[in-house]
């Protein structure tokens, strides 16, 4: 992987949460993912687990929120990605997420790890 492909991952990523269904993630995950929403949860196998969780978690395609990302690293099949998120309807609204992803020699993301923070969070202290 390199910035570029990266990059256009991440991008197909936000198109698939603003599209309706789930069928894009099978473009964006290996069939056999190990997707880790944050640090403490217990890691979603495979992608048929991890599309009833996927629409689970938006409100629907119709969301409304931006997002920014800045691509902290890749280093062969893994990269780190910043992310900040504001959701207009959600409280909290604002999420800064770090990103850790490993790919396959498909560009397909075959372990996904999300450490997510938000205003308020409690830091752990």
């Amino acid at each position: 992987m390199d910035r570029a492909s990266v990059a256009a991952w991440v991008d197909a990523y936000e198109r698939a949460w603003r599209t309706p269904g789930t069928e894009p993630l099978a473009d964006l995950f290996s069939p056999d993912v190990s997707y880790l929403p944050s640090p403490w949860a217990t890691p979603i196998q495979g992608l048929s687990s991890l599309t009833p969780w996927w629409d689970s978690e938006r409100h629907g395609p119709d969301e409304p929120f931006t997002m920014t990302r800045d691509i902290v690293a890749v280093d062969g099949d893994t990269a780190v990605v910043r992310l900040e998120v504001h959701y207009q309807q959600d409280t909290p609204s604002r999420w800064r997420d770090l990103w850790i992803l490993r790919f396959n020699d498909n560009g397909l993301c075959t372990a996904f790890e999300e450490w997510p923070f938000t205003p308020g969070q409690p830091d752990g202290h």
